[in-house]
């Protein structure tokens, strides 16, 4: 069995001392009351459906689905443009190749769907093609239960980003990313520092910083057991990971690391990227969090968190199990996933409106 000390490390070494007490993140729940509306976004989109890859060759094969009678696709290097190339015009739900060899190099190709009635889609390729971080992707290109879609090109996750190439990090720049939330350990950025250029702001979100001290939401032995039998019920593949995820929500620390990255990501004017070591654990379960404040639905969810498998070239990187473990604890510890950013993560309405104002069409 294998262990992964990287993500578990402070919690389960706490949780294993006698005597150690539970605590809030924050103080004091705040009072019940639902996550803000996104009041300020615009009507939906008429897409139900749209995705974009990009083929070993460099060619892009696009599918989508609308009501619409017709839908033009124009290819643009900015996801804010309004004006690019156009490459097709199709029926309202379609699929349309993009030969390789048609549209000249670019750092990354956005195609923006206009339908021929209600508002235009930007899709992307989710990933950048950085060979240094394999799992760098966009966290956005998802729809909402409600018929809103995350926005493209605002919020990406990664891997460790200490091994950028100059031309990676130019890359980074050409997307406009202007923040790197590094949710790491301490040993883990003194050994492997991003390499990042200028223009691009440094921030710390530890996920198992002991700096608020060891406090859980619950006795940690009671924590441990738990996510122990049902590691086991479950067959896990991995036990440690079985019991790493359930921490991240009963960590007082974690708390505080997932208010600082939502917070952050609400508040940047630019895009965002926040990582891990191997962006799958500590970024996964943020990902998941985010895409579900947002309200993307579970299963989508849950197919963004074992994507990590395919962008890793690894069939074991993640397991559904580990994810439903941390939702569980959720659920468990605050009774619903609004309670827990309200109650557990402190984020406050302004916060979950501005979040939806920037990252939902």
């Amino acid at each position: 069995m294998r262990t992964h000390p990287k993500l578990t490390g402070v919690a389960v070494a706490a949780a294993l001392l006698a005597g150690v007490g539970t605590g809030t993140a924050f103080g004091a729940p705040a009072a019940a009351a639902p996550l803000a509306a996104a009041s300020s976004i615009t009507a939906a989109v008429p897409f139900t459906t749209a995705e974009a890859h990009q083929a070993a060759d460099g060619g892009y094969t696009l599918s989508y689905a609308s009501p619409a009678q017709s839908v033009t696709v124009v290819a643009v290097t900015d996801p804010n443009a309004v004006t690019g190339t156009t490459v097709g015009t199709t029926a309202g739900t379609a699929t349309l190749d993009v030969p390789a060899g048609k549209l000249p190099s670019a750092a990354r190709w956005y195609f923006r769907l206009v339908p021929d009635q209600g508002a235009a889609l930007v899709v992307a390729d989710r990933s950048l093609g950085l060979a240094s971080a394999k799992n760098f992707r966009d966290a956005g290109g998802y729809r909402t239960t409600d018929g809103h879609w995350v926005r493209m090109g605002k919020v990406y996750r990664s891997n460790k980003l200490s091994t950028l190439t100059a031309a990676e990090q130019t890359t980074l720049l050409s997307q406009g990313i202007s923040l790197d939330v590094d949710l790491r350990n301490i040993k883990e950025r003194y050994d492997d520092p991003d390499a990042l250029p200028a223009g691009i702001r440094y921030q710390v979100a530890d996920v198992v910083s002991v700096s608020h001290g060891l406090k859980f939401h619950e006795s940690a032995t009671i924590t441990l057991v738990k996510a122990l039998a049902a590691g086991l019920l479950s067959g896990s593949s991995d036990l440690g990971q079985s019991i790493g995820y359930p921490f991240m929500v009963d960590f007082v620390g974690a708390d505080y690391a997932f208010h600082d990255l939502l917070t952050a990501v609400a508040a940047n004017d630019g895009a965002t990227v926040f990582h891990c070591s191997a962006g799958k654990d500590r970024t996964g379960w943020s990902n998941a969090v985010l895409l579900t404040l947002l309200g993307v639905p579970r299963s989508t969810v849950e197919a963004d968190f074992l994507a990590s498998n395919a962008y890793l070239g690894r069939t074991d990187a993640v397991e559904l199990s580990w994810l439903r473990a941390a939702f569980s604890e959720v659920d468990h510890l605050y009774g619903s996933f609004d309670a827990y950013v309200r109650d557990g993560l402190k984020i406050d309405a302004a916060t979950v409106a501005a979040l939806k104002a920037k990252l939902l069409v």
